[in-house]
């Protein structure tokens, strides 16, 4: 190699660690792959808001909702590795990889994790008005009339999908899919009475369930949600070992630096453990994590051969 050409090199490696070093000098893109008022926006909100004080400069979000997320993530595994578009991407992005085997990006290769930053339960929940009072109702009502209980999901393969999709193959029962785009569109069709029910994600339905204007009658984790102490689970109303949550985890395009990596993991990681803005998550039914990126790669790892299984066992394609 000639002197110039060590000259260009080195001219280049300085001027990439004098942009990594100031790390971030213009605004910063937060990709949501739903639209506005669904879990994500709820989330991603107040912690977008307290990075744009810690980073000095404005973290905005960006909605491009559609293709069960795909949009959004492709959108994001295109982008410029350079820190300034980073985006929000639920369990369906775990689902996809199954789902749509023509997706075009790799799901594990086209994305650097940043950090898991919060997990939440869904909760099962009717209008106010509907005769289904439990979850030994809807059962009871399921088996009783096949088919006929319409049920909405934030879009198909999203984890209100398939953690019906699971209800159905565990209990065998039948009930319609009727999907939306996002979890706002189809609060609005419970609320309209076009649809029966759904397992949404606590946080964007908790509102209309505070209002008296929907009705809980289970959570789907494990444990009962903090939010909702008198709503029974899954597990407690008579299914077995039932235990789904929706994720939450915040990824970057491929070959983000590592000091920019890093950087965002522990603002993420600053930001979601402020008191206030915790105490704003938790109480909207999250509970915050704040993973490694090491974590989040791990947990992506082994969320695709979970719901791989319920795919395929269902036969769910997309639509």
């Amino acid at each position: 190699m000639n002197v110039f050409l060590q000259f260009l090199f080195a001219c280049l490696a300085l001027s990439t660690g004098f942009a990594q070093a100031q790390y971030p000098n213009r605004p910063i893109k937060f990709i949501m792959a739903y639209p506005p008022a669904g879990s994500s926006d709820v989330l991603a909100r107040p912690i977008a808001n307290e990075m744009t004080k810690g980073l000095g400069q404005p973290v905005l979000l960006e909605y491009k909702p559609g293709g069960g997320s795909t949009i959004a993530a492709d959108f994001t595994a295109k982008s410029s590795p350079d820190g300034y578009t980073i985006a929000l991407l639920l369990t369906a992005h775990a689902v996809n990889a199954t789902m749509m085997p023509k997706l075009p990006y790799d799901t594990l290769k086209d994305f650097t994790p940043i950090t898991l930053a919060a997990v939440a339960p869904l909760v099962v929940e009717v209008h106010a008005d509907s005769p289904i009072r439990t979850l030994r109702d809807l059962i009871d009502t399921a088996k009783a009339n096949k088919g006929k209980l319409n049920y909405a999901s934030a879009g198909p393969g999203n984890t209100s999908h398939l953690a019906v999709e699971l209800f159905k193959l565990t209990l065998g029962i039948d009930m319609t899919h009727v999907p939306y785009k996002g979890s706002g569109p189809a609060i609005t069709a419970i609320l309209a009475r076009e649809v029966d029910l759904m397992f949404d994600a606590v946080g964007s339905s908790l509102p209309q369930i505070q209002a008296g204007k929907f009705r809980a009658i289970a959570v789907t984790t494990a444990r009962r949600a903090a939010v909702l102490p008198n709503v029974p689970t899954v597990i407690e109303s008579g299914v077995p070992d039932f235990d789904v949550s929706v994720w939450y985890g915040v990824f970057a395009a491929p070959a983000t630096p590592q000091p920019i990596v890093q950087k965002l993991n522990a603002e993420f990681i600053r930001a979601m453990n402020v008191p206030e803005v915790k105490k704003q998550i938790e109480s909207s039914g999250y509970q915050v994590v704040g993973s490694t990126p090491a974590e989040l790669d791990a947990h992506l790892r082994k969320e695709i051969p979970r719901w791989a299984r319920v795919v395929k066992a269902a036969g769910v394609t997309a639509q």
